[in-house]
Parts: C-alpha cells; sequence; structure tokens
C-alpha cells in the first residue's frame, strides 16, 4: 500500500527520517505552534458492514491519536477484521465513516489513502521474495524524490535501525519470520506514513522475534507515529497497547487500558477467558 504513495520533492523538513526515532520536523513543528500533539489523527463514526442481510459490524467507533499504540481484539467472526479492512481500504462500509487527519477517507481507495499517510502491513508476506534485502528497500526507495546518494544513505540507514544489515545481500525468500517482518516493517516507513496499520504482526514468528517486534513497535511510537494493531496473538498485542477495543458481535462492548481489560469481568467473559493472565 505504501509503495503507491507519488513522488515529492525532498526539503529540510525531511531531514530526520521517522525510522530515527525522534520527533519528525512536522510534530516538533506542530509543537512549536502550540498544536497538541496528542489529537485524534484516525477516528470513526458509526462503521457498518452488513452480509447477506446480517450486520457483522454495526456502529464502530474506535480513535487512535499520533504518537499512541491501539489494539483491535475480539474472537473470530466478531467483526474486528472486517473493522480493520474497512479502515484500510479493503472493505467498503455500508454505513459509518473513516476520518483521517482532517480528511473523510471513507470512499478513498488505498492509494489515495497511503498519499493522506495512512501506511498497511499485511499479514501476508508483501516483501519480493527474489530481490536482496537492499533491493527491496531501493525498491520502495524509488517511488519517492531521492537522489542516490540519498537513497544509498537511508537505506543504510534503515537496515541498521531494523537490524537487517547484516543480510543487505540475503535473497529476501531466505530470511527468517522476524527478519521478514523486520523488512517489511522497514520498507513501509520509507513513505514516512502518519498512522501504521499492522495486521497480526506477531503471526508467525518466534518469541524472541515478537520481542524485537514489539521494541520496533515502540520506537516508532516515540518517534509519533500512530499504530493501530490487530492480531490473535492476545498477550503479545495487550503488552504493546496503550490501548485496545474489545469487539463482539460487531460492536465495541469494552475499551480501556491493559490493566482494566484484564481484569474486567465483561471482557473475560467474552473474550479473554476467566483464567486469562499476562
Amino acid at each position: 500500500m505504501s509503495a503507491a504513495r507519488t513522488k515529492r520533492p525532498r526539503t529540510s523538513a525531511d531531514s530526520a527520517p521517522i525510522w530515527e526515532g525522534e520527533p519528525t520536523a512536522q510534530s516538533r513543528a506542530d509543537s512549536a505552534a502550540g498544536k497538541d500533539e496528542s489529537s485524534i489523527l484516525l477516528h470513526t463514526e458509526g462503521l457498518k458492514k452488513v452480509y447477506d442481510g446480517r450486520a457483522v459490524v454495526n456502529g464502530v467507533d474506535i480513535e487512535v491519536k499520533a504518537g499512541e499504540i491501539v489494539g483491535l481484539l475480539g474472537p473470530n467472526g466478531a467483526g474486528k477484521t472486517t473493522t480493520f479492512y474497512m479502515i484500510v481500504g479493503l472493505v467498503r462500509p455500508n454505513g459509518g465513516k473513516v476520518m483521517f487527519d482532517g480528511n473523510d477517507a471513507t470512499e478513498q481507495p488505498m492509494f489515495k489513502r497511503a498519499r493522506l499517510g495512512m501506511g498497511y502491513l499485511p499479514q501476508e508476506e508483501s516483501i519480493f521474495r527474489r530481490l536482496t534485502v537492499k533491493e527491496n528497500i531501493l525498491a520502495v526507495m524509488e517511488t519517492q524524490s531521492y537522489t542516490k546518494k540519498e537513497r544509498e544513505e537511508q537505506c543504510q540507514q534503515l537496515m541498521e535501525k531494523f537490524g537487517i544489515d547484516h543480510v543487505a545481500d540475503n535473497l529476501a525468500l531466505t530470511l527468517s519470520g522476524g527478519e521478514k517482518r523486520r523488512l517489511t516493517i522497514a520498507r513501509s516507513l520509507v513513505t514516512e506514513p502518519k498512522l501504521l496499520m499492522l495486521d497480526e504482526p506477531f503471526s508467525g514468528v518466534d518469541p524472541i522475534a515478537v520481542s524485537e517486534i514489539q521494541d520496533i513497535i515502540r520506537m516508532l511510537r516515540r518517534a509519533g507515529l500512530a499504530i493501530l494493531i490487530t492480531d490473535h496473538n492476545v498477550r503479545e498485542t495487550l503488552n504493546i497497547v496503550d490501548r485496545a477495543y474489545l469487539i463482539y458481535e460487531g460492536q465495541v462492548r469494552r475499551h480501556g487500558t491493559k490493566d482494566f481489560l484484564v481484569n474486567d469481568p465483561e471482557a473475560r467473559r467474552l473474550y479473554l477467558g476467566e483464567d486469562f493472565t499476562m
């Protein structure tokens, strides 16, 4: 999705890429201008989706702020994935709105959402398996107005930041699950999105890789990125989010911090289970 973004000129405001783990030039400018950095970046209003006469999503409202990690949780068939895909742009809602950074993105195709700053990492592999790690990143950089020198420098920075510089010349198909996931995230940051939507980021990776990915997500939050996660690995998700929404039978039934949800009787009854522990 991110690679569809059109080229734009590089400016002095771009001198601190978001993957460096520091607030972006734009966020620093907003702060200096007195803007509220915790303002809502993404919110949905009454999202609804009907299949075969049944409302699988029925009036879902969520919000995500800049510099915040938010999770979407729920059992299979609850409407969690459909809600996520309506935000991404893969599924068209039958009602409600998707608002992003002051823009109504409800009817926008995915490539236009990407131009607004909505980045999406699908569950399935989105890397070029027969290209090297370095070539994978450089391929996305071709969509941006970097000079050749800038491409080389920024590519090296990304590989070092995500711990894949030692496999720079390896074909992507030879990477471990964790390395593939880190490469995918690195590629998504080339276009410097404001929001990163992660679909099952902890699926198919070992516990060490899960911890590394969680560290990367925290680093992106420190840089001011908004992050929306949906994953069936509930413990891994709750360990990383600031807040989470529990969707059940097409509606938000519970919403709050990890501590609130883990100790909430209704969240336990509907999804977590009575014996759930972190």
